[in-house]
Formats: structure tokens, C-alpha cells, sequence
């Protein structure tokens, strides 16, 4: 019975990085989709909301059987508890990449980003791929050295943010305002994507640790409307 319920545990973790791998693989499709106003491309991103839902279900489905059947303590009851914010975060991370496509969709056939700002967009779009694949080694290997420098790294997405912005309230911003906007929307995407990742690495630390490394650690639910990102 031990060993049966040791592979449970195991199955929370190996759907922690399934989905960080899925939401990864999402951001990098919706931001070639953007870049080179691909509908295609967006619409598989916005269609792999179905499988997203699915991923968390099944996930906090195993972790829902562990407590009620199981009665988990200390160091186990972390893990379980751990892992239904872990999946929470991973699904917002995914909604924040349908975000991304929905934005290359909604403007098709014309491009969204401006070729003078592309090469930001570009780099946000890469980092935030590191950053989700970065957590879901944190989750695999369950690195707390790994995971502590994902601080460090999601600064360059801020550093990203603010260069993004000031091109935007430049006064030889040249676009109009409806590039304009759609530009601050993605800002806040794909800086909530890493926050999430972020936030998915310093759950990882108080599940192997116990310790409570800052953040928000109250999980809530994923947004539908771009205008309420979490």
C-alpha cells in the first residue's frame, strides 16, 4: 500500500512538468504566431484550452484521492498541497499564452507588433520559454539551487517590460494607439507568465523545504478575461 501510494505522489509531480512542458510549448507557438500572423498557428494555441483543462483536472483529481483516501501528513501533505497551487499557476500560465494567440487572431491578416519593437517581443517570448521550462525542471529534479535562481532570471523579463514601455510612450511612437494598446496588454501576458513560473519554482522550495520564500501562495482561479490577468 506504501509503495502504491509513493507512485501518487510521483504522478503529481510528473503532471507538474507535463504541464509546465505544455505551457512552454503554448507561449512559443502563440509567439510565432504573433510575430508572423500565423491563424493557424494561434488557433491550435487557443484550441489547447480544452487539454489544459484537462491536464488540471487530472492532476488535482490524483491529489483530491491522496487526501481523502490517505490522510497525508507533514513532508506528504506538502506535497499534495503543493502541488494543487503548482498545477493552478501552470493552468494560468497556459490562459496567458491563449491570451498571446487570441491577440495574433484577433488582428489577422495584419501583424500586431511593429518591426521597430519585434526584437523585444521576441526576447520576451524566449525568456518566458526558459522560464517555463526552467520550473519544470525545478519540478522534475526538485532543484531548490535551480529554483532560487529564477528570481534572479525573471528580472530580465522586467528589464524587457520597461524597455517595451518607454518605446511606447516615446514621442517618436509612430503606431497609433491601437498598436499601443495592444502592446501594453501583451506586456502584461507575458510578465505574468514568468511571474507565474517564478511562483511555481518558490512552491517547489516550500515543498521540499517547508520554508515560505515570499510570493503569493494563494491559489486562484485562471482568468478568461485579458483585462483581469493574475
Amino acid at each position: 500500500m506504501r509503495q502504491a501510494y509513493q507512485l501518487r505522489l510521483a504522478d503529481l509531480g510528473e503532471h507538474g512538468y507535463e504541464m509546465s512542458q505544455f505551457t512552454s510549448d503554448s507561449l512559443r507557438k502563440a509567439t510565432r504566431a504573433l510575430l508572423e500572423a500565423d491563424l493557424v498557428l494561434a488557433e491550435q494555441v487557443i484550441a489547447s484550452d480544452v487539454k489544459l483543462d484537462l491536464m488540471r483536472a487530472s492532476a488535482e483529481n490524483v491529489a483530491l484521492e491522496l487526501l481523502a483516501l490517505e490522510s497525508p501528513v507533514a513532508s506528504d501533505l506538502r506535497v499534495v498541497v503543493s502541488a494543487m497551487w503548482i498545477v493552478s499557476d501552470l493552468q494560468r500560465m497556459g490562459q496567458l499564452a491563449i491570451h498571446v494567440a487570441k491577440a495574433a487572431r484577433r488582428r489577422h491578416p495584419a501583424h500586431v507588433i511593429p518591426m521597430d519593437v519585434r526584437p523585444i517581443i521576441e526576447r520576451m517570448g524566449r525568456v518566458g520559454v526558459h522560464l517555463a521550462d526552467q520550473a519544470g525542471l525545478v519540478l522534475r529534479e526538485r532543484d531548490i539551487d535551480l529554483a532560487r535562481r529564477l528570481e534572479v532570471e525573471d528580472d530580465l523579463m522586467d528589464d524587457l517590460q520597461r524597455e517595451l514601455f518607454g518605446a511606447l510612450l516615446a514621442p517618436t511612437w509612430r503606431h497609433g494607439v491601437a498598436p499601443a494598446v495592444d502592446i501594453a496588454l501583451l506586456i502584461r501576458f507575458y510578465e505574468r507568465f514568468a511571474d507565474h513560473a517564478v511562483a511555481v519554482a518558490r512552491r517547489v522550495v516550500f515543498l521540499v523545504t517547508g520554508e515560505n520564500v515570499g510570493g503569493d501562495t494563494t491559489p486562484a482561479m485562471a482568468p478568461s478575461d485579458p483585462l483581469s490577468v493574475q
